[in-house]
């Protein structure tokens, strides 16, 4: 589980609820089921409409997916670069037989990673592995991330279904206003609810998650990089030092591999 996110989320919701709780005693009063069908089952109606189906029940996945812990985190990198440079010395010592006995268990593991070990031990040159780990990179990312602009579509929609919401309370009221004035407050109530009920569906659930599944993404497609690069010099037969060099000027200094520390230890 992701407790920041979780955090974030139930803080959110939290402060919202004691502010309603500090101003009024009819709770109840903020909720309303037609306008919060007509905000969330309008915004998703439309993204069927926008969308493949599959795609967008990929999105409404994002929302479940952010609560758990990320596939990839800052640490990982740091190991990406100590299995290179291993791997490194792995080539150095005994050649590519090696490398390919040592990475017969990655193919279940990690595909993407089994796919350049493979491009090395076939022969490819390093500017030959590069430019086809960065393609699978690149065109992964465009890929996953086509669930997160879904997302970003229905946090732009909500708010436009609350404004309708609000335009059906509207209507509903001046229908109301010559005959039954008791009408008025419910009438009044759907409007002003959908639009609230559409600015907290778009900002404190839709936009959130869809910028955390493409920062996620962008990890993974950090990693994708880093570990590409490392492959194409493992390809040239870089020493292990310089491949440690390389990798490490993509990262944080706070988070660099040390030959000479791991040897250490």
């Amino acid at each position: 589980m992701s407790l920041p996110t979780i955090l974030g989320f139930f803080l959110s919701l939290l402060l919202f609820v004691a502010a309603i709780m500090g101003s009024t005693s009819n709770y109840f009063v903020f909720l309303h089921v037609t306008g919060f069908v007509m905000v969330v089952g309008g915004t998703l109606a439309a993204s069927f409409v926008a969308f493949e189906a599959r795609y967008v029940m990929q999105a409404l996945g994002q929302i479940r997916a952010i609560f758990f812990s990320p596939r990839m985190g800052r640490g990982m990198l740091t190991n990406e670069v100590a299995r290179v440079i291993r791997w490194g010395y792995m080539v150095q010592k005994t050649g590519l037989p090696a490398l390919e006995a040592d990475t017969k268990s990655i193919k279940k593991q990690d595909q993407f990673l089994a796919f350049g070990v493979n491009l090395v031990i076939s022969g490819y040159s390093g500017p030959e592995v590069r430019q086809l780990l960065e393609n699978q990179v690149e065109t992964a990312f465009q890929r996953r991330t086509v669930p997160c602009e879904i997302l970003k579509y229905m946090a732009a929609n909500a708010p436009a279904f609350g404004m309708l919401a609000t335009l059906v309370g509207l209507v509903i009221m001046l229908d109301n206003m010559g005959t039954d004035p008791s009408k008025l407050g419910p009438g009044m109530a759907v409007g002003l609810l959908g639009t609230l009920y559409g600015m907290l569906f778009s900002r404190l659930m839709l936009m959130p998650a869809a910028n955390k599944a493409h920062q996620r993404e962008s990890i993974i497609r950090f990693r994708g990089l880093l570990v590409a690069e490392g492959l194409a010099l493992l390809a040239e037969r870089k020493s292990p030092r310089f491949i440690q060099d390389a990798m490490n000027s993509y990262l944080d200094p706070a988070i660099h591999f040390d030959i000479d520390r791991a040897t250490r230890r």
